[in-house]
Order: structure tokens, then C-alpha cells, then sequence
């Protein structure tokens, strides 16, 4: 039976690429409200796994739910998932970096007028209450004309977010948003995070530095060679316990790759 307390659950997932296994048995859910961080070194099955739940790709094998409906495996689509309000911001591709944010913000959904034309004065003004209101955004001299090429790697994973919270995701996945980032953007799109979390909504954290996820997360999900291989709670388990079992499998996997 089905949980239908979870927001989202995949059961028994498997994905072949021809011979390759990238998903073996994996069982993953995120519950309301909840912060999940997918934790696994590079090549462990995280990305497979976020493409599958946000219709990137059917799986080869098993189910998936949401609020507690069954999904057709063939009939899944990234369109769906935003119909199912789950929204995906990648590491690279959030934002175009010579539009203006407005722009950004409402690509492919722009709000039009009476005529049909595109609202630029209410898209302007919803752009610059993302920034306030919805992320929190104080970024000296940042408009919503700004290009996205002004902003820092953190401002950007935040705009990318709040138009994720925008357009009413209940679930949004974020894929490695740290990555390349300094300590002090770090903390801006930790903090974006939490505004995630305020907001009554969920968040998966794809990461491989438990350092970035341990904070804002409520449970943690390890991932190895496409299986599940552990789950924990943060009341469960302390940062360096984290940190010593992800050096574990890593170490486990170095000495796989020797032999």
C-alpha cells in the first residue's frame, strides 16, 4: 500500500541503459513539507534518479506516486510534472545569463493582457515581489532588469528558486546547488532553502558534501552504484557520522574500482 501521506514515492525503481543497470530496488519517497538530501558521490544514480521524478525518462521498472495517485510510467512527462507541481532547478542551466530576470522568470509562461500581448509591467512587478517577498532577495542594485550575468552563483540559484515557489512547485529539486560556490554564497541559497521550507513546501538537495545539506535537511538519503544503501533522520544521526559513512562507501568503491 501506498503512503498517501507522502508527497511523492517511487517503489521498487530499476533503469537499464541497454546492459548498464543505473537503478537497481530503489525505494525513495519525500513526505509534506519535508527537506530530503540526496547524498552519493559522482555516478551513484542521483541524476538518473531525479530525471525519472521529474519526466525527464520513464523507468525501465516500478511505480510512482504522487499524493498518493499512481502515475502511468509511459505517460509521465516533464510537462506532467509541472502539472503535478514539481519543479527541477539544474547546476548550470537555471537561468539565461544575458536575459533580464523578468524574462527569465517568465519564460514560457508569460502573463498577457486583455489583447494578448505580454504584460511586461505586471511580469516587472511580480519579478521584484519573487525577489522580496518570496526569497527574500536584498541584493544591492538588482532589479528585475537586471541581466543575469550581474548576479552572483547564489543570487541565481535563489531567483531560479523563487520562480520555482512562483509557480506554486510543491516539490522542487535541486541538483547540486552549492556546487563551485563560496562559503558566503553558500549560506545565500542555504538560506533560500529554508525559505523552501517556510513556505510549507518540500525540497530534494542532490548533493556529495554533507557539510552544505546536514543544516537545512530533515533526512538523508545515501545512494551507491544505483541502489538505496541507507536512510537517516537528523535526530538520528550526527554531521560526522554522515560524513564517516559517505568516506566509507567511498572507500569502499575506490577499492571495487582497483580490483
Amino acid at each position: 500500500m501506498n503512503n498517501s501521506k507522502n508527497l511523492v514515492e517511487m517503489k521498487n525503481i530499476h533503469m537499464c541503459f541497454g546492459k548498464v543497470v543505473a537503478l537497481k530496488n530503489v525505494d525513495f519517497k519525500v513526505g509534506e513539507n519535508e527537506i530530503v538530501g540526496l547524498i552519493g558521490d559522482n555516478g551513484a544514480g542521483k541524476s538518473t534518479l531525479i530525471k525519472i521524478l521529474s519526466g525527464v525518462f520513464p523507468p525501465t521498472s516500478g511505480e510512482m506516486y504522487i499524493r498518493g495517485k499512481k502515475i502511468s510510467n509511459r505517460g509521465y512527462s516533464v510537462r506532467k510534472a509541472h502539472e503535478y507541481e514539481i519543479e527541477t532547478v539544474y547546476q548550470e542551466k537555471a537561468l539565461g545569463e544575458k536575459q533580464s530576470l523578468w524574462r527569465n522568470i517568465f519564460i514560457g509562461r508569460q502573463i498577457s493582457n486583455f489583447f494578448g500581448f505580454i504584460n511586461v509591467k505586471k511580469e516587472k512587478e511580480e519579478t521584484e515581489r519573487i525577489m522580496k517577498e518570496l526569497i527574500g532577495f536584498r541584493g544591492v542594485g538588482v532589479s528585475a532588469d537586471s541581466r543575469v550575468g550581474k548576479l552572483s552563483g547564489g543570487e541565481r540559484q535563489g531567483i531560479a528558486i523563487g520562480r520555482a515557489m512562483y509557480f506554486n512547485a510543491n516539490l522542487i529539486i535541486l541538483d547540486e546547488p552549492t556546487a563551485a560556490l563560496s562559503t558566503k554564497e553558500v549560506t545565500k541559497v542555504l538560506n533560500f532553502i529554508r525559505k523552501i521550507k517556510e513556505s510549507g513546501r518540500s525540497c530534494i538537495y542532490i548533493t556529495h558534501h554533507i557539510s552544505d545539506t546536514y543544516s537545512v535537511s530533515d533526512r538523508f538519503v545515501f545512494i551507491d552504484r544505483g541502489e538505496i544503501i541507507g536512510e537517516y533522520r537528523k535526530n538520528e544521526i550526527s554531521m560526522e557520522e554522515l560524513t564517516e559513512k559517505l568516506l566509507m562507501v567511498s572507500a569502499r568503491d575506490s577499492g571495487k574500482g582497483d580490483n
